[in-house]
């Protein structure tokens, strides 16, 4: 039962992306990002109570609370930046540059925290850079539609280097919190800067003014990331780690098969080498 457990949270997390990009066609990614994030603290705080950690909120230091709020700006900042991309770019060229995370992460904590590079990391860090490399090919505008402007990529890097921040801040300062109760306190640090961005920005407004049908599909890509959560922790339950996890990183696939049959987006040989290399090296790192 755990493996469906951990297949299920492949699959949540690969079609995030999906329902994100169909919830900002028109409305604005700041506004998007700000009512997702109610739905994603929701489930945070679900998870919190569903392992019974939420007493120890009591026991937090001033120190761990300090980098716990970082670690939520840095977060929001990286969540900001890709609803952003993905509302400009293609999800199969956004999605791979977001988990380039792993590599700056790594490389972060050897900079700055000293943390030794093992041979599999190492492996991990070169195929998953030559992988999206090869998948930031440029592309030629299909007929009809105005050239992709290049503003996406910066957003999309925008959002590794937050998210491998945020891993940085974890392991620098963040010390005997419960994992899901950490992410409960950094999601409400989302979202309070998230409707400060919304408000600062003069977007307000455009809050009554989203459709429908993508408000549906911004509150579906949260709860997918919920349940994204909730698998996972169901499937550590009563799985091997070893297994699960490289599980769940395939969710990468997920994500470009889906964008292939919702939004008609095609590899090319080059990135379809590219995609291989990012979850070989991807896969190469848990061992």
């Amino acid at each position: 039962m755990w493996i469906l457990f951990a297949a299920g949270s492949a699959l949540f997390a690969g079609v995030t992306a999906v329902l994100a990009k169909c919830g900002i066609r028109k409305t604005d990614s700041t506004v998007a990002t700000a009512i997702r994030t109610i739905v994603v603290l929701a489930f945070a705080w679900a998870m919190v109570f569903v392992v019974g950690s939420q007493g120890e909120i009591r026991h937090i230091g001033p120190t761990t609370l300090l980098f716990l709020v970082l670690s939520g700006l840095t977060t929001g900042a990286s969540w900001l930046c890709y609803f952003k991309a993905l509302q400009l770019g293609d999800i199969n060229k956004v999605v791979p540059i977001d988990k380039s995370s792993t590599v700056l992460t790594i490389l972060l904590a050897f900079l700055l925290l000293g943390e030794p590079i093992g041979l599999p990391q190492g492996i991990g860090v070169v195929l998953i850079g030559a992988g999206t490399l090869l998948m930031l090919e440029k592309k030629s505008p299909a007929a009809g539609r105005a050239p992709q402007s290049g503003s996406w990529m910066l957003y999309a890097f925008g959002s590794a280097v937050f998210a491998s921040l945020t891993a940085i801040l974890g392991k620098a300062g963040i010390q005997g919190v419960e994992s899901n109760l950490g992410t409960a306190i950094r999601t409400g640090v989302v979202l309070v800067m998230a409707w400060l961005m919304v408000l600062v920005t003069g977007r307000a407004g455009a809050v009554r003014q989203v459709p429908r049908r993508e408000l549906a599909f911004i509150c579906l890509s949260g709860v997918a990331t919920g349940a994204s959560w909730l698998c996972y922790y169901r499937a550590l339950q009563s799985g091997p780690a070893s297994v699960v996890v490289p599980i769940d990183k395939l969710s990468i696939l997920v994500t470009v098969a889906f964008s292939r049959l919702v939004f008609r987006e095609r590899l090319t040989a080059r990135s379809a080498a590219g995609l291989a290399l990012i979850v070989a090296g991807t896969l190469a790192m848990l061992f």
